[in-house]
């Protein structure tokens, strides 16, 4: 194109896959792109589009600036208006619930893991915005197809995945007796017990924190063979290894820095930053403001995943960022518009980039883009959506799947237990009482 110069680097195509990325776009370049998409789009916005969005208060800085040049410069190619507001993760949901019981005030939500799932019949089908993302973006990953399709429909666009992954301090692991990140579930106990010992705690939120809570408490309860539901979608929680899961977490609570039952997701963000925390489980964003407001702790950090299970195999629920349309709003066509745009890997590149390994595509080709070799540290998460697992895990993605981590059931049995509510016994009972009432 025309406006784009010449040390911009485009994106090449080889067999559908993309092999390079590209690097920021100016403001002129963004909008002189988005006039040339708007024209030859599928997709024809309403005349006097008005779009009122919702989406995740973020953890990185540069990608939210990104995001709104975005915005921005969609606004002034198409003339549609649109308002975005920003919540924090727990407050997404009961937002997104609102608005679809009575049937107005949000167009698009842009939330949490299972949220489409939460009102199947609300939201509007996606399949054309989904199939023309697979075509640019290199095909969606298996967790991607989980995340957006029911019923052959994507009621969906998943648009990321934010890795739930440890960050650590180097020297304090090291210094807890361990050279390299442990790979397995004793090694990994084992440090934790270290850190504590040597007065350089670990810690993990054990309450309703919606995203840092979920993802690690579902790894390990499925680290030990543990599950909510089978394969059909049966509640199984009450079982011999979901008791090995709440006895393995227990061990770890206790040598974990007081006060994790009550955290929420942005607590040991900044117990970490503050030189108060020296292993928690997160996406990269401590490491991207410590780079920026503490270098001497970004220095000493690095990133691992979760360790593989009792069968050797890993399994990590990642926090997935779908986006969704609901089928009330006044303008789809607009809607459609702005979530293909936005995705587009003409700008969803150098969003990307500017997430600093905070959002994980679940299209493929992404994994192309420079952020995640340019510094070795952020190669771990890389991948988060391609091993991702949905909150149904081994079952199917649901209503009721999406009802029960919205309601916490999974975290709840871990706490209850950790903080001494309940025995072993009691909190997998009550579990699965919750989910039995959940999976009718």
């Amino acid at each position: 194109m025309s406006d784009f110069t010449p040390d911009r680097r485009s994106l090449l195509k080889a067999g559908g896959g993309l092999l390079t990325v590209a690097a920021t776009m100016s403001a002129e370049q963004l909008l002189g792109y988005a006039k040339a998409w708007a024209q030859a789009a599928p997709w024809k916005p309403e005349a006097g589009a008005k779009i009122n969005l919702l989406r995740w208060k973020r953890f990185v800085e540069a990608e939210d600036v990104a995001f709104m040049k975005i915005v921005d410069a969609f606004q002034k190619a198409t003339g549609v208006a649109i308002t975005v507001s920003n919540e924090s993760y727990e407050d997404v949901q009961p937002k997104a619930s609102v608005a679809a019981n009575v049937g107005q005030g949000l167009d698009i939500v842009w939330g949490l893991y299972s949220l489409p799932f939460l009102f199947p019949n609300k939201c509007t089908d996606m399949t054309d915005v989904a199939d023309y993302l697979a075509k640019k973006g290199g095909g969606w990953t298996k967790s991607g197809e989980e995340y957006g399709k029911l019923d052959g429909k994507w009621i969906g666009v998943p648009v990321a995945a934010t890795g739930a992954l440890v960050n650590y301090r180097i020297s304090a692991m090291e210094k807890a007796g361990h050279k390299e990140f442990p790979k397995d579930l004793a090694g990994f106990a084992d440090l934790i017990k270290g850190l504590n010992k040597n007065g350089t705690p670990a810690g993990m939120a054990v309450g309703h924190a919606s995203g840092d809570a979920n993802t690690w408490l579902h790894w390990a309860l499925w680290a030990h063979g543990g599950n909510l539901i089978d394969a059909n979608n049966k509640v199984i929680i009450n079982s011999p290894e979901t008791a090995k899961a709440l006895e393995y977490v227990k061990g770890l609570y206790d040598d974990f820095i007081p006060g994790t039952a009550s955290w929420n997701d942005s607590s040991n963000n900044k117990a970490f930053l503050a030189g108060q925390l020296y292993l928690t489980v997160n996406g990269i964003s401590i490491y991207v403001t410590a780079k920026k407001e503490n270098p001497q702790i970004a220095q000493d950090m690095n990133h691992a995943h979760l360790v593989p299970g009792v069968d050797g195999k890993t399994r990590e629920m990642n926090l997935g960022f779908p986006i969704l349309v609901f089928n009330f709003t006044k303008f789809p066509q607009a809607c459609k518009a702005f979530t293909a745009f936005m995705m587009d890997p003409e700008q969803f590149n150098p969003w990307v980039e500017a997430a600093q390994g905070y959002l994980s595509p679940f299209l493929a080709g992404f994994d192309k883009n420079p952020i995640w070799t340019a510094d070795p540290k952020n190669t771990p998460y890389r991948n988060v959506a391609e091993v991702s697992l949905t909150p149904a895990g081994i079952g199917k993605m649901s209503e009721s799947a999406a009802a029960a981590i919205a309601d916490f059931v999974v975290v709840d049995m871990f706490a209850n237990y950790c903080t001494g509510r309940e025995d072993v016994k009691t909190a997998m009972a009550s579990a699965e009482r919750s989910a039995k009432r959940i999976f009718r």
